[in-house]
């Protein structure tokens, strides 16, 4: 029994639905953040004092993190045993779209993830009162950081490739639950390029818009 739970088939059947959790939380993540381009304060920080205090949303936080926890620690153990399985790498006349996104997953995986501690320092560490700053009013403190040029870039380029992350994600997690179709498979690598686009895009049109224009 204990085979099948840590076998490398259950890790990634794991990562797979941690990861396809997380892919539901950023439209949302998208959505109250498109309050930072009103004019007015009190919708995004009445969203986010929600966020923070609502019982249901604090269960489901604890949720994601575990989810994050699971994805990233599967996705280092997967990716070690990956490279200790071929040190010399694979030899294929053919290699397919996905293989070429799946070689960098874990660079593109280590990235976001560093831009994710940055951004629990800028906000989430705050609302723990870890961090110095105001918990009530994020919307001043988004619309400060996005005035940081450096920022802006870092914060462009992470989203950049979590692009790249996102599109082989989520096309990689309904190859793994087993749920290849001739008919869909098609769609749901569709529906990963249009998702892989519009939510990196919907994060940059925010930090470009409060930089460049407010």
């Amino acid at each position: 029994m204990s085979k099948v739970l840590f076998s490398s088939i259950s890790k990634k059947f794991t990562m797979a639905l941690a990861g396809l959790f997380l892919l539901t939380f950023l439209p949302i993540h998208l959505t109250i953040n498109l309050m930072l381009l009103k004019t007015e304060p009190g919708p995004f920080n009445t969203a986010a004092h929600f966020m923070a205090t609502f019982p249901l949303i604090k269960i489901m936080e604890v949720v994601l993190f575990g989810a994050i926890l699971i994805h990233i620690i599967y996705g280092i153990w997967l990716q070690i045993q990956n490279w200790l399985s071929r040190p010399v790498g694979y030899v294929s006349s053919n290699k397919s779209e996905v293989s070429f996104f799946s070689k960098f997953m874990i660079w593109t995986g280590a990235i976001v993830f560093t831009f994710l501690v940055l951004h629990f320092f800028n906000f989430f560490f705050i609302k723990l009162g870890i961090v110095k700053g105001n918990p009530e009013d994020f919307y001043s403190l988004a619309h400060n950081l996005f005035k940081i040029p450096a920022y802006d870039f870092i914060y462009l380029g992470c989203f950049t490739l979590l692009g790249f992350h996102l599109f082989h994600a989520f096309s990689s997690a309904f190859q793994t639950l087993g749920l290849n179709h001739r008919l869909w498979t098609p769609v749901v690598k569709v529906v990963a390029l249009v998702y892989a686009i519009i939510i990196p895009a919907g994060f940059a049109f925010i930090s470009i818009t409060l930089w460049l224009f407010r």
